[in-house]
C-alpha cells in the first residue's frame, strides 16, 4: 500500500475513535459494554497514547529536517502500538468484568490498532528495501 493511503486510513481510524471518546455519553458506554469512566481504564489508555505520541515526537526530533509536515508513518506506528498494547494489557491482565459485547469491541480495537501498525511496519520496511536496491 502507498504511504499516503496508510496514513489516511490511520488518520480516519484515529479521528473516529477520538470523536467516539470525546462524546462518550453514558448510553454509549452501556451499549458498547465498556468500563465506566470512573474506572482507571481510560486514564491508562490515554497514558499509552500519550507515551506513543512522545515516542513519535522523539522520532520526529531526530529526523533533522525542518519540513514541519507532521509525525508521519513512524509516529503513527508508535502511537498505535503503544495505545493498542496498553489496551491489550488491560484485556489480558486487568480485572475487567465486561459483557461479551464489551470484550468483542475492545479486542476489535486491539486487532485494528495492532493490525494497522503491522501493515504500516511492513510497508515501511518494503519502502526502505526498495530505496536501498535503487542505490
Amino acid at each position: 500500500m502507498r504511504r499516503v493511503t496508510l496514513l489516511t486510513i490511520d488518520a480516519i481510524i484515529n479521528l473516529l475513535l477520538g470523536v467516539l471518546l470525546i462524546a462518550f455519553p453514558d448510553g454509549l458506554v452501556e451499549l458498547l459494554g465498556v468500563p465506566p469512566a470512573a474506572h482507571g481504564f481510560y486514564a491508562n489508555i490515554l497514558g499509552g497514547v500519550l507515551f506513543g505520541i512522545g515516542i513519535a515526537l522523539m522520532m520526529e526530533a531526530r529526523n533533522h529536517t525542518e519540513t514541519g509536515v507532521g509525525l508521519g508513518l513512524g509516529g503513527a506506528i508508535a502511537i498505535n502500538l503503544c495505545g493498542g498494547l496498553v489496551l491489550c494489557g488491560w484485556l489480558v491482565f486487568g480485572d475487567l468484568s465486561l459483557p461479551l459485547r464489551g470484550l468483542i469491541f475492545l479486542w476489535f480495537l486491539v486487532v485494528l490498532l495492532l493490525g494497522i501498525s503491522v501493515v504500516e511496519i511492513v510497508n515501511s520496511f518494503q519502502g526502505n528495501h526498495r530505496k536501498i536496491l535503487k542505490k
